[in-house]
């Protein structure tokens, strides 16, 4: 491993996006940490030369501080932490269910809380590196059918915007994702039309130039669809109510 050699670590990375991300920087020549709780996909993964498998629930804490532990072990050092990690039931959506809406809680915002705990020492005492998290387009306003995923990435997305301020004192740069649909085995699961879909390849495409190429707090696309739908994010609750409901009843 040179000691030039750029170094990322991503979790959610067994499959979706944080799976192409993996291996879109592995191909530019970073070396690549991937996390996810399914280790036989991780172990694929690896078969990368530049990718190392470190399985992770992002769930439990402790297990994040030792797998960053072995991470920095392994690579000596970290540029970019990337927490992808997420999960969605759209079935489950329909209907308040308290349980289920933890759970979608605990893995897509308190799990990335907790990485970003684990890892804030270690990039205030550097004095430089990259915070980044994957956030969604659905966390932008209300939507339909979405009593869960929504508010956990709306919440990533303000969580994201108020640390901001405190690691740029230290150098250190943090960044929200805002995808899109992108196909995955999440979005799969969806049984109405998604406009602007993209391949996982796509999105990896416009991540890794946010990330490494760029220098905006926001990376979101595709633009037809974010820009439209950052419109209806500034319009009153009245029209974009309204709006909406029209929309979901076509």
């Amino acid at each position: 491993m040179s000691e030039n050699q750029k170094k990322i670590w991503i979790t959610g990375a067994s499959s979706g996006i944080g799976n192409a991300v993996a291996k879109k920087f592995a191909n530019e020549g970073w070396k690549v940490a991937v996390s996810a709780r399914r280790k036989e996909l991780l172990d694929e993964l690896a078969e990368h030369n530049n990718i190392s498998s470190f399985p992770l629930d992002v769930t439990n804490q402790s297990q994040i501080n030792n797998v960053f532990k072995d991470v920095l072990n392994t690579f000596g050092d970290i540029d970019i932490c990337l927490f992808s990690s997420g999960t969605y039931e759209p079935k489950d959506e329909q209907n308040i269910d308290p349980d289920k809406i933890k759970n979608v809680i605990n893995v897509n915002f308190l799990g990335v809380i907790d990485c970003v705990k684990v890892v804030e020492d270690y990039f205030k005492n550097k004095k430089s590196g990259h915070i980044s998290i994957v956030s969604s387009i659905a966390g932008y306003r209300g939507l339909p059918n979405s009593s869960g995923y929504g508010p956990s990435k709306a919440a990533l997305t303000n969580f994201s915007e108020s640390i901001y301020f405190d690691f740029k004192k230290f150098g250190v740069r943090v960044s929200v994702i805002s995808p899109g649909f992108i196909k995955t085995p999440l979005t799969d699961k969806n049984e109405f039309p998604m406009p602007f879909l993209k391949t996982p390849e796509y999105a990896a495409d416009k991540i890794y130039n946010g990330l490494v190429k760029g220098n905006a707090f926001e990376i979101h696309f595709p633009k037809g669809l974010t820009l439209t739908l950052k419109f209806l994010r500034i319009l009153p609750y009245r029209l974009y109510l309204f709006l909406v409901d029209k929309l979901v009843k076509r």
